[in-house]
């Protein structure tokens, strides 16, 4: 008796937990280090890339194997787990989600679209600089879901009014409508218009409500490219350039900064044209059906409800003023550590080295700390006066809410990987072996390199795809004799342009379900998207690229040392 196929497609991740392990043994029966270490690398990465087991349990795989299989021992691949680059990944989300416990985010979004203006092509944009300078420094993921209902009751907005026009009607908004738009700004109507599609009569959304979400979309996955700490698939580049080759340095918070942020506004402000062409008919006579009219009463209603949305917040607290005063006083304290143009403050302040967990942390320890409004300095009388403590700027049981521990299991398992592959030789075996591209000029294996990794990043977690390619890249190019930054940068930030399907990135499935619009609409303007961010990278890359990490100078040591690097774990 046959069991029917679609029957056994309903267990497929059981399948793939029992069977990939099965088909991958032969490996191990090789006997040895690298050998056994592709095993388990290979095991992961279909793993990651199936989701057959969630993406953080599969980071606990080198726990489990690589001791058992003699590749490293254990003590060596915990301590991979919790490196200083994970530490200041933990950090950096704590000082996020400090900014987001506040409301500072909000007020800051909301601020900037004021300024920036109201007008539809300005408002497209407003979202999008919005978008990208709050990516930079909170998680893409909440970054688009605080900026997802605020463009929606914008949206709805416009469409009532443009209901009214047709009926000829000539009142304004009431207040039931007020309340519906203002409800998309409390936290439960938010979550549940991230997750939901409320049209009335789930209508197919127009191409500038389509043009405005995407936007949003694509900002939130460049601004994360943007600093260090940005998303995670940048940390974890960070994480595999310091394991691999301890001595190199160059790579650091400033020195990212410095080439990622043009890059990023370069970046964004040809996606805001080409969401242009594509939706709102940007170079092409406007016809009806394509366009919504851009008028000034348009401008007018979008200004009234931003303002509406800014009044309500009220002046700006003691709390936010005191979390925004510490999150700048970090970002310059990451910035000037060490910025190579000039010496870095951590230089006079000790002997030992001092990377960059250390501020984020002092930071961190000052937002449990410090107070969150002024009532403590009431001892008079008054009935005023506080009958408890006043509240830290932030609590543990919003960080243990908030913090995604799955991303930093990760990133961790990820360290573990590239540092068994460095220590059984596996990385290297695996550079040696593509060592027949260098018959290639090492520009088209640069963009070759690119365009893999940014159509990997479609169909798998970023992350995880670049825990895969970036311990490969970089043995490939200590086996070319080119500098390893040449393939690892463009690569790491290919892991974020991913523009074409919902799964590829979180931000991207958010908008799909708010806006309602089909996959096909995202994936044939993320398709313009991945081409016009692959020729802008690779074009900046060799160009100021090469001056700011000084790509010619390729020193011995970045090879000499490689063998031995595993032992600083």
């Amino acid at each position: 008796m046959t069991v029917p196929f679609d029957r056994l497609l309903v267990h497929w991740r059981s399948l793939v937990i029992v069977l990939v392990p099965l088909a991958l043994s032969p490996l191990i029966a090789l006997g040895n280090k690298e050998a056994k270490c592709g095993y388990v690398v290979m095991l992961m990465s279909v793993y990651w890339m199936t989701e057959a087991v969630p993406l953080a349990v599969t980071s606990f795989i080198p726990v489990i194997l690589f001791p058992l299989l003699d590749v490293l021992n254990t003590e060596r691949v915990c301590n991979a787990y919790l490196k200083e680059t994970n530490m200041m990944f933990i950090g950096g989300l704590i000082a996020a989600i400090a900014v987001e416990h506040c409301n500072l985010h909000k007020r800051i979004a909301l601020k900037v679209i004021l300024t920036i203006g109201t007008s539809q092509v300005r408002l497209l944009l407003g979202f999008m600089i919005t978008t990208m300078v709050l990516s930079m420094w909170i998680s893409n993921t909440a970054t688009t879901a605080m900026m997802t209902p605020i463009v929606k009751a914008v949206l709805d907005e416009l469409k009532q009014n443009k209901d009214v026009e047709s009926r000829h009607r000539t009142s304004s908004l009431n207040t039931a409508d007020s309340e519906h738009a203002s409800g998309a700004f409390d936290p439960e109507t938010r979550r549940k218009s991230v997750y939901q599609c409320d049209y009335e009569q789930n209508d197919r959304p127009e191409k500038t409500d389509i043009c405005y979400y995407l936007g949003v979309a694509y900002a939130s996955n460049l601004g994360g490219a943007g600093t260090l700490t940005g998303t995670g698939t940048n940390l974890t580049f960070k994480g595999i350039w310091d394991t691999t080759f301890p001595e190199a340095g160059g790579v650091n918070f400033a020195s990212w900064f410095i080439f990622c942020t043009p890059l990023m506004l370069i970046n964004m402000l040809a996606a805001w044209i080409w969401l242009q062409i594509l939706f709102m008919g940007l170079f092409r006579k406007k016809k009806e059906e394509d366009k919504r009219k851009s008028n000034e009463e348009e401008a007018k209603i979008v200004r009234e409800v931003i303002s509406v949305k800014y009044e309500e917040l009220g002046p700006m607290t003691f709390h936010e003023g005191s979390v925004l005063i510490l999150f700048i006083i970090v970002v310059i304290l990451w910035f000037f550590r060490k910025p190579e143009f000039i010496p870095g403050w951590a230089e006079f302040v000790a002997t030992v080295e001092i990377d960059d967990a250390t501020p984020v942390m002092l930071i961190v320890f000052l937002l449990f700390v410090l107070p969150a409004n002024l009532d403590f300095l009431r001892f008079d009388s008054n009935e005023r006066r506080p009958a408890k403590a006043a509240p830290a700027l932030l609590t543990w049981k919003v960080v243990h809410e908030k913090v995604p521990w799955g991303l930093v299991c990760l990133l961790g398992g990820g360290f573990a990987m590239a540092a068994a592959s460095n220590e059984s030789g596996l990385s290297t075996y695996l550079g040696k072996e593509l060592v027949y591209l260098e018959v290639l000029p090492p520009f088209l294996i640069l963009i070759i390199v690119a365009t893999a990794t940014t159509f990997l990043t479609e169909v798998s977690s970023n992350t995880a795809i670049a825990n895969i390619t970036l311990p490969v890249l970089a043995q490939m190019a200590v086996a070319m004799k080119i500098h390893p930054l040449y393939f690892m940068i463009p690569a790491t930030l290919c892991c974020s342009y991913a523009f074409m399907l919902p799964v590829a990135t979180p931000p991207n499935a958010i908008v799909l379900a708010a806006s309602n619009m089909k996959t096909t609409d995202m994936m044939k303007a993320g398709i313009g998207m991945n081409i016009i961010c692959l020729i802008i990278l690779c074009i900046f890359f060799l160009t100021y690229g090469s001056l700011v990490y000084d790509l010619e100078d390729y020193q011995e040591y970045l090879f000499v040392n490689n063998a031995t690097n595993v032992t600083r774990l």
